[in-house]
């Protein structure tokens, strides 16, 4: 690697499975499930089945915010964020904190959608001194939002804009409204349905910077990003358009234009459960067949936590650099996730040098 190349210095992971990306390796590897029904009911009267994550595990909210108009979803969201990024910044001193947050949120919104700017500034009176409002950004981009996050991060570490960035996505399906109009839609997995995904709620952050930044700190990466991609499903599965899976083929085709110098040995798939992604992934390994070890392994850990939304790319990418820091998943990985309404990303995860 280069100087300039990107490492993942650490990263928070909380799911239904963990409470901290050990912990959600760990059951993701074990194939541990933890979806169950919830007091809430479907349009034929039956329980959803979700994934969530325990009330004991997650902070309180913060006092400045325990009076201010939040929406339940909001207020989760804010504490499963909370709870990532204590894990994700662990090892820097607060001295060194107060970094740009390259943040994704959800695509499937409420009657009263999140404002990303608000959402920013009350992260920061929830988590003060953590993150810098004024450098980050959050965008509404669903489950490739922390993907496409790494890929921005990459460009403005390489410039020398900044020497840490945390990138990563948050989420919580498990809404009333939001799991109504997706039980209208037959999205949801259920006795009925069996084409479907269950609905959940996580929150992933990455903590990146130069692999020479790192160095000379002394802290040790779990793993290193080798490149980023991102492209759009023109058929996706809200659009008239058909779907062909050219979205994620040629974001695969980015991403592999310079090939690694070892084949892919492992994949972690957004696959939620729904039929619709299969074509897309056989369509971009076919063409890319070459990049590809023959026998690579797939991982696709929405089986165990259910879907995580925004969070869902940040996740898979977290999995992955714990996978190869520890040697149980072979290196290089390739990350990707797709979002409902057409984005999609990629990234390459390999061993530090």
């Amino acid at each position: 690697m280069s100087e300039a190349d990107v490492v993942i210095v650490s990263a928070g992971l909380i799911t239904p499975i963990g409470l901290s990306l050990a912990e959600t390796a760990s059951s993701a590897r074990a194939r541990v499930a933890r979806l169950r029904e919830i007091e809430w009911r479907d349009r034929r009267f039956e329980p959803f089945i979700v994934g969530s994550v325990p009330e004991a595990g997650l902070p309180p909210l913060a006092e400045p915010l325990a009076n201010a108009p939040l929406q339940y979803r909001e207020a989760r969201m804010l504490r499963l964020a909370h709870a990532a990024l204590e894990e994700a910044l662990a090892p820097l001193p607060p001295a060194a904190r107060a970094l740009p947050l390259l943040l994704g949120l959800p695509e499937h919104h409420t009657t009263m959608p999140l404002d990303p700017g608000r959402f920013l500034e009350r992260l920061d009176q929830q988590v003060p001194g953590c993150i810098d409002v004024a450098t980050s950004l959050a965008a509404p981009r669903g489950r490739a939002a922390g993907l496409l996050a790494i890929e921005l991060a990459m460009a403005r570490l390489a410039a020398g804009e900044h020497a840490f960035v945390l990138v990563g996505g948050v989420d919580c399906l498990v809404d009333l409204y939001v799991l109504g109009t997706l039980d209208l839609e037959g999205r949801i997995r259920n006795e009925a349905a069996s084409d479907g995904f269950s609905p959940a709620e996580g929150a992933a952050l990455l903590l990146l910077t130069r692999a020479d930044t790192a160095r000379s700190l002394g802290l040790a990466p779990l793993a290193a990003l080798t490149a980023s991609a991102h492209g759009h499903e023109e058929g996706h599965v809200y659009a008239e358009a058909p779907y062909l899976g050219e979205g994620l083929a040629a974001t695969f085709a980015q991403l592999l234009a310079a090939p690694p110098a070892r084949p892919i040995g492992s994949v972690y798939a957004s696959f939620n459960g729904e039929r619709y992604w299969a074509r897309e992934f056989g369509v971009a390994r076919l063409r890319q067949a070459q990049a590809f070890d023959p026998e690579h392994q797939m991982e696709h850990p929405a089986e165990c936590f259910g879907d995580l939304g925004a969070a869902h790319g940040a996740a898979l990418a977290a999995l992955a650099a714990h996978g190869v820091a520890l040697g149980y998943r072979r290196a290089p990985s390739l990350v990707y996730a797709s979002s409902d309404r057409g984005e999609r990303a990629a990234a390459l995860v390999d061993e530090p040098s």
